[in-house]
């Protein structure tokens, strides 16, 4: 277990970082925000991507902050984050540049396709957070280190408990969940959940055909 945390960069802004996630989220978003970080820092290495190893930390780390109690605002979760944590990191002394940087991570860290072609600490944010939801790129990781990752970061239920606090988002604001993965949430999840149709947008436009 040691020998991951090791790995971890230990500049000051970094651990004030780790100590806000720890005193705004609950333990299991915690531990998924740690996994996302060694996953996609991981998976950089194995894919030779040079990147600001303090950023891809703070963009990890942060990533979640939309769904915490103090930071869950009126947008969709993922812009209610990169806002809490780009205010963060210039709080900190992080220069306009570099907090823009995780601004974007944060952001597009759900955004399969698009996060992926940016800069390497946002494409490693998403695949990150990717390979821990959702499995991705797994395989390209060996057990022997996911091993360690996970016992020094268990999931504690991720998935009921993910799952649960994204139903949360949809219920509260169905409006931010419109033309989002979210929308999938809110179908599977959410009885008598309704979002309007492609069809059904089109119809609200103004313009005649």
């Amino acid at each position: 277990m040691s020998s991951i945390h090791h790995s971890i960069p230990d500049s000051k802004i970094c651990q004030k970082a780790t100590q806000l996630v720890a005193e705004v989220s609950p333990t299991f978003l915690c531990h998924h925000c740690m996994r996302t970080f060694f996953f996609g820092d991981l998976l950089g290495q194995r894919d030779g991507l040079k990147c600001d190893r303090e950023l891809l930390y703070l963009g990890a780390v942060l990533h979640d902050l939309g769904l915490t109690d103090r930071f869950d605002g009126e947008q969709r979760f993922e812009v209610d984050g990169a806002d809490a944590a780009q205010a963060f990191v210039l709080e900190h002394g992080l220069s306009d540049a570099k907090a823009e940087i995780v601004w974007d991570a944060v952001a597009l860290h759900t955004s399969i396709g698009i996060g992926s072609r940016k800069q390497p600490e946002i494409a490693l944010v998403n695949l990150g957070a990717s390979a821990d939801v959702l499995g991705i790129r797994m395989t390209d990781i060996s057990p022997e280190i996911v091993e360690q990752v996970l016992d020094a970061h268990p999931r504690l239920g991720f998935n009921a408990a993910m799952t649960e606090l994204l139903v949360s988002q949809v219920k509260r604001k169905p409006h931010t969940a419109a033309l989002t993965w979210l929308t999938e949430v809110g179908r599977s999840c959410v009885h008598g959940f309704v979002s309007p149709s492609w069809n059904e947008m089109l119809d609200r436009s103004p313009f005649a055909e």
